[in-house]
């Protein structure tokens, strides 16, 4: 997992929603709505950083949430 560069799956989608105040993670048959912590991860998933480039980016005490909000993600299918 170490030199995993997440980046959104080809089937999913970031978009902002203005009406929710709301960054949206459209996948198929799913809209999941993001607190602002998920939002900014999976914003980071652009397949050039690495995990820890991305958990860097985070307090230290965060860095095991950020991993495993991740492998949640991924095993969702919406990160590859």
């Amino acid at each position: 997992m170490t030199d995993w560069r997440p980046a959104l799956s080809r089937s999913a989608m970031l978009r902002h929603c203005p009406v929710r105040q709301a960054e949206l993670l459209i996948v198929p048959e799913r809209i999941v709505v993001l607190n602002d912590e998920a939002a900014e991860i999976v914003g980071l998933c652009d397949g050039q950083r690495t995990v820890a480039e991305i958990v860097a980016e985070f307090p230290k005490e965060a860095g095991k949430d950020v991993t495993d909000f991740l492998d949640r993600v991924r095993a969702e299918g919406w990160l590859r």
